[in-house]
C-alpha cells in the first residue's frame, strides 16, 4: 500500500481547565488516537460533542483551539513530521497542503470583503497562482460546484448569497490552492434539508474531480455515510470502532456505534384531537420593516390540548416567524390568535400575566437563552417566584421536583450553565418553561444543536412530559425525522404559506405536492448511496415539469 497522505500515531490532546474557586486541572480532549488517510480517500470522524472530532480535524493543520495543546503522539502529512516543522513550516502548509471549511460559513467571512478576494487570498499568499489565474480557477470552481452565475458571484458579498451557496463558496475557497488535504468541520450541519443535498452533492462531486483527501467531521452518521470511504466512531477523546462506511453502518460491532445507527427509534402514536382547539391561528400574516417585508401569509392552524404540532419547513419559510406572532413578540398584520377559547392581544406588552405564563417557549440555543451567572436553582426558580409568589423552602423544593421530572436530580440545583452538557442545559430551559405550569410550549429548533443521541433523550423527554402536564407543543423545525418521531400534526410552510396540513398521517402519506414531497426526499438516510437516489429523484421531477 502507498503511503498515507495523513497519519496519526497516539494522537494526545489536552487542555487545562480553570474551574471556579477550584485549582486548575487538566482535561484529556484527544486520548492516544491513530488513524491514517489515503491521497483522494475521506475518512468521516462522528461522534457527539465533545468526542474530539473537531480537535483532531484542526490537528490535522498543527493547530490546538481554544488553549488545546498536542502533548503525545506524532502527525505526519506527506510523509513529515508537522510537529516539528517549526513556526514558518506550519505557515507554509495551512492553506496550501492543508485547508479548512468551518462549520458557519457566515462567521468565517469577512463581511467587509468580496468573496472573490477571500477565495483566492491563500493560493496569492502561498504563490500558487498569479492573481489572473486564482481568479479563473475560482471561477470555475464555482461552476462545478453549481453556485449561481459563476463567473460574476465573486463580486458579491457574504451577505448577498443565501447559506447554502455561502457554503459552496467556502469549499471553493478550500480547493483553489490545490491542497493535498481538506478538513470538512460539519459542513452541512447549520443548514435545511433540501439544501444540504445540494451542498454535499458539491462536496462529493469536488473530491471526486480534484483527487483531494479530506476528514469529514459530523454528528450525523446518515450524512457522513454518503461521502465517506471509512468511518472512525469517537467519544470522550477515544476511538470506539472504526472501520469501512459499509461495515460500520450495516455491521457496527460497539454498542455506542449501534445506538448512533438505530438513533430515531421513537414510537409515538398518533393523538385525535379531543374538544376545542387550545390554540386557534386564524388568517394570520406578518411582516418585518414597517410592512415592507412580508414574512407570513394567511396562515391558519390549530392545536389541541395534549398535542404536538409539528412546523416544518426550509430557513425562510416563516416557521419561527410564526411562533413569534404566538407569543406577542410580533404583532400580526391581519388574523388572529385565540388561546383557550379567547382572543389574545397581539402585542406582548398588552397581554395579561396569566397569558404570559400559559404559553412559554423553549429556544433553539440554550447556551444564550440563559444568564451564565445566575445558578441552576435560579434560573428554573425565577418563574416560580414571578407567577406563583414561591420563596424560600416551598420554591426550593418545586425547583427539585423540576429537576427530577427532567431526569437530572437536585445534585444539579447549584451548578452555573458553564457547568452543563449542551443536553444538559436544555433540560434545565425545558424545566424552566414547565416552572410556569403552560398550556402551550412553543419549541424552536431546540435539538438542532444537539448530537443525536442526546437529542433523541430531549424528545423522549418532551413526550413523556407532555402525558404527564397535558400539555400542548408547537414544534418547530426543518427535520423530518424529528418530525416522524413527535408529532401528531403537521403544517408544511413554504414562502410565509401553510403549503400542507393536516395530521401526521395525512400529510406523510402521498400524494405529495411538489415542495413536500421535495422536503421528505430531502432527509437524510442511513443507507449508503442514498444521495445518488437522491439527486436521482430530483432530476427525474425536475424533468417531468
Amino acid at each position: 500500500m502507498a503511503e498515507p497522505l495523513l497519519e496519526f500515531k497516539n494522537l494526545k490532546i489536552v487542555a487545562t481547565a480553570y474551574p471556579p474557586g477550584e485549582p486548575p486541572r487538566e482535561i484529556t480532549i484527544v486520548d492516544n488516537v491513530s488513524a491514517t488517510l489515503q491521497k483522494g480517500k475521506v475518512l468521516g470522524l462522528i461522534g457527539e460533542s465533545g468526542a474530539g472530532k473537531s480537535t483532531i480535524g484542526l490537528a490535522s493543520m498543527a493547530y490546538g483551539r481554544g488553549g488545546a495543546e498536542i502533548v503525545g503522539g506524532e502527525i505526519f502529512l506527506n510523509g513529515r513530521d508537522i510537529l516539528k516543522a517549526g513556526v514558518t513550516g506550519i505557515r507554509k502548509l495551512r492553506g496550501r497542503e492543508v485547508c479548512y471549511v468551518a462549520q458557519s460559513a457566515a462567521a468565517a467571512f469577512n463581511p467587509a470583503h468580496r468573496l472573490m478576494d477571500q477565495v483566492i487570498e491563500a493560493a496569492l499568499e502561498h504563490g500558487a497562482f498569479s492573481k489572473n489565474e486564482a481568479r479563473s480557477r475560482a471561477r470555475a470552481l464555482f461552476a462545478s460546484l453549481g453556485l449561481p452565475d459563476p463567473d460574476h458571484i465573486g463580486e458579491r458579498y457574504p451577505h448577498q448569497v443565501s447559506g447554502g451557496q455561502l457554503q459552496r463558496v467556502m469549499t471553493a475557497m478550500a480547493l483553489c490552492s490545490q491542497p493535498d488535504l481538506i478538513v470538512f468541520d460539519e459542513p452541512t450541519t447549520a443548514l435545511d434539508v433540501t439544501t444540504q443535498i445540494d451542498v454535499l452533492a458539491a462536496i462529493r462531486k469536488a473530491i471526486a474531480e480534484t483527487g483531494v483527501a479530506a476528514l469529514y467531521i459530523t454528528h450525523d452518521l446518515a450524512v457522513v455515510a454518503q461521502v465517506a470511504d471509512d468511518i472512525m466512531v469517537l467519544r470522550h477523546g477515544k476511538t470506539i470502532e472504526k472501520g469501512s462506511t459499509e461495515q460500520i453502518i450495516q455491521r457496527p460491532q460497539r454498542e455506542y456505534t449501534q445506538a448512533l445507527v438505530s438513533v430515531r427509534s421513537i414510537d409515538h402514536d398518533e393523538k385525535k384531537p379531543q374538544g376545542e382547539p387550545l390554540l386557534r391561528v386564524s388568517n394570520v400574516s406578518a411582516a418585518y420593516g414597517g410592512g415592507t417585508a412580508k414574512v407570513l401569509d394567511d396562515v391558519s392552524v390549530e392545536l389541541h390540548r395534549g398535542q404536538t404540532l409539528a412546523v416544518v419547513g426550509e430557513s425562510g419559510s416563516g416557521k419561527s416567524t410564526l411562533a413569534r406572532v404566538v407569543t406577542g413578540l410580533l404583532p400580526p398584520m391581519a388574523g388572529s390568535i385565540e388561546f383557550e377559547g379567547r382572543k389574545l392581544s397581539p402585542a406582548l406588552a398588552s397581554r395579561t400575566r396569566d397569558d404570559l405564563r400559559r404559553v412559554q417557549m423553549i429556544y433553539q440555543m440554550a447556551d444564550v437563552a440563559m444568564n451564565p451567572r445566575q445558578t441552576v436553582s435560579t434560573i428554573i426558580g425565577r418563574p416560580l417566584e414571578f407567577y406563583f409568589g414561591l420563596k424560600g423552602e416551598a420554591k426550593k423544593a418545586r425547583v427539585r421536583e423540576l429537576l427530577d421530572e427532567i431526569e437530572m436530580g437536585s445534585g444539579f440545583a447549584d451548578r452555573y450553565p458553564a457547568e452543563l452538557s449542551g443536553g444538559q442545559k436544555q433540560r434545565v430551559c425545558i424545566a424552566r418553561a414547565l416552572a410556569a405550569k403552560p398550556g402551550l410550549i412553543l419549541c424552536d429548533e431546540v435539538t438542532s444543536a444537539l448530537d443525536p443521541l442526546v437529542a433523541d433523550g430531549i424528545l423522549k423527554l418532551l413526550l413523556n412530559l407532555q402525558k404527564i402536564e397535558d400539555v400542548a407543543y408547537m414544534f418547530i423545525t426543518h427535520d423530518l425525522a424529528t418530525v416522524r418521531a413527535i408529532s401528531d400534526r403537521i403544517a408544511v410552510m413554504y414562502r410565509g404559506k401553510v403549503v400542507r396540513y393536516g395530521s401526521k398521517t395525512d400529510v406523510l402519506t402521498p400524494p405529495f405536492d411538489d415542495y413536500t414531497d421535495l422536503l421528505l426526499s430531502s432527509v437524510p438516510e442511513m443507507e449508503i448511496g442514498w444521495l445518488d437516489k437522491a439527486i436521482a429523484g430530483r432530476k427525474m421531477a425536475a424533468a417531468g415539469n
